[in-house]
């Protein structure tokens, strides 16, 4: 395969307004920085689109007369089509190029947003977000894996600050983007936005990237079965974690059934990626120690990354009624800390052991989770500011590092399929993340409402005593008052029930938090990597 510099050097693109000295510290050529920076742009809209509609699903549902049980579909089609190319990428990109890749993906997903724009009804809207996220499912892995084979070593520090800062900022803001173009305009422009940026990552993707060519004889001896097994598998198990906690789990024969299919699909894959001369997809990057660790806290950072967005927007607008905007403008201080750490966290990973700074990212989650056990049903902007600071700050700091012990020293060869697999468990770990805390908030509201109902008991003069003070201050503007108050204090008591729930689930993630930061000590300190040439 030619390198990158005999396929896009500077004889291929003006250098004149480049100093050497820049050309030199930068380590490629300002054709293939540009290439590399829109290739970035387009990961952001992809990433993107998991959360814009997180915020806005009621005017969706309304505007597309859904039902309530239709309506998560809009956000459950795209990641269950989405999980199944991220991993599938890898074998694309070495077939097709990364070019041709990244260009078909770039303007598929600007097609089917603009379909998603024009859909009339729920089931019009759920083939194209599934379409949309398929497509833009292509463009994420490939950015990870150009970084690490296009950017000499010594300017990871720098790279891959830019592409955590992407990753994940794009879901983080998410919410805020997608309420403010709902208020201000309508939903429609959820989907409308991306069409321009699109179009423009096209065009200069199609005259800027060059960075490896393809191998068409990949086709001949393309895994249809694997390409099967891992469609039901990695479908089956999303649309489990995603409509399990809404279902009672198991209880539902539906659920069941794609539970048994995700078994069934599980067993063919692993089989055929084990057996298989040319598998659809290579697990051997898991031989690598710290790509299976990275992979695994990868895993950890989806649940801090995709949960703690839900969680926030949840406990807001359930417990403190907040509408799609306010929900936004709370949820930026994560999205203001996460950018200023980005160049911090470049700087520390060339001072600091990766293993350590991982550390630092994973006990600051851990300590931002812990602060919001102490929740009350009175929080708001400035009780989850802290908080929110450390989780943005903490993303960075773990980012940067598991990019790098992950991706860092591993063969080129295999850094195409690997980045599909890492971000694969980024995604997974955001899925079962989701379906966790959903389980967690039904059963543990469940249990505190038990304890609350025996609490406010007839005869308990706690509670007899507020119920008084109810009856009177309704009786005057209710003809039935005694009603309205009994009323009032049940909501009372399903909301104190509520925060109770969110305290112990923000209880359980330190846990889990506190665990991934002692065991960054497991992964192996990277030895020092060769430098690479261009593409290799």
């Amino acid at each position: 395969m030619s390198s990158a510099s005999d396929i896009a050097g500077p004889s291929s693109f003006p250098a004149s307004n480049v100093s050497p000295e820049t050309l030199q510290w930068i380590g490629v050529t300002p054709r293939q920085l540009a290439g590399f920076i829109a290739m970035v742009f387009g990961m952001f809209m992809a990433i993107l689109d998991i959360q814009i509609v997180s915020a806005s699903l009621s005017e969706i549902q309304a505007g597309l007369s859904a039902s309530a049980d239709e309506i998560p579909w809009v956000q459950t089609a795209y990641l269950i089509a989405e999980v199944i190319m991220i991993p599938l990428s890898g074998f694309l990109a070495r077939a097709l190029s990364t070019r041709v890749l990244f260009l078909s993906a770039a303007i598929g997903f600007t097609a089917a947003s603009a379909l998603c724009a024009t859909a009339t009804t729920i089931d019009q809207m759920i083939v194209y977000r599934a379409l949309q996220g398929f497509i833009g499912g292509g463009m994420i892995p490939s950015v990870f894996a150009v970084a690490f084979s296009l950017f000499p070593p010594s300017k990871r520090n720098v790279v891959s600050p830019i592409i955590g800062l992407v990753a994940t900022l794009a879901p983080t803001v998410g919410p805020t983007v997608g309420g403010y173009l709902t208020n201000s305009f309508s939903w429609h422009w959820l989907f409308l936005v991306n069409i321009i940026p699109g179009i423009l990552v096209s065009i200069s993707v199609y005259f800027l990237v060059d960075f490896d060519k393809p191998d068409h004889s990949l086709f001949k001896r393309f895994d249809f079965i694997g390409l099967g097994s891992m469609a039901v598998f990695l479908g089956s198990l999303e649309y489990v974690l995603e409509e399990g906690p809404r279902y009672d789990w198991f209880d539902d024969t539906t659920i069941a059934t794609f539970g048994v299919l995700t078994v069934i699909g599980a067993v063919v894959f692993f089989w055929r990626a084990l057996t298989a001369r040319y598998p659809i997809v290579e697990l051997r990057a898991f031989r690598n120690r710290n790509f299976a660790f990275g992979s695994a806290f990868s895993f950890t950072l989806g649940i801090g990354l995709y949960g703690l967005t839900y969680i926030y927007p949840v406990y807001l607008a359930q417990v403190r009624g907040y509408d799609a905007l306010m929900i936004g403008e709370t949820m930026f201080v994560t999205g203001v800390a996460m950018f200023l750490t980005a160049p911090i966290a470049g700087r520390l990973s060339q001072f600091l052991d990766a293993r350590v700074l991982l550390m630092i990212g994973f006990a600051g989650f851990a300590t931002g989770t812990y602060l919001t056990t102490a929740i009350t049903s009175d929080w708001d902007f400035w009780e989850l500011f802290v908080p929110q600071i450390l989780r943005g700050c903490s993303l960075m700091l773990c980012m940067v590092p598991i990019n790098n012990l992950s991706l860092g020293t591993l063969p080129t060869d295999q850094l195409k399929n690997a980045s599909g697999l890492f971000n694969l468990t980024r995604n997974l770990g955001g899925a079962v993340g989701l379906a966790m805390i959903n389980t967690v908030l039904n059963k543990r509201l469940d249990l505190h409402l038990e304890r609350l109902h025996e609490s406010v008991s007839w005869g308990r003069d706690v509670a007899l005593d507020q119920l008084s003070k109810m009856q009177q201050s309704v009786s005057q503007a209710l003809p039935d008052g005694d009603l309205a108050a009994m009323k009032q204090l049940s909501m009372l008591v399903r909301k104190q029930a509520n925060v109770m729930s969110f305290a112990d689930l923000f209880l359980l993630l330190t846990v889990l938090f506190a665990g991934a930061a002692l065991l960054t000590l497991m992964m192996a300190k990277p030895s020092d990597v060769p430098a690479r040439t261009g593409g290799h």
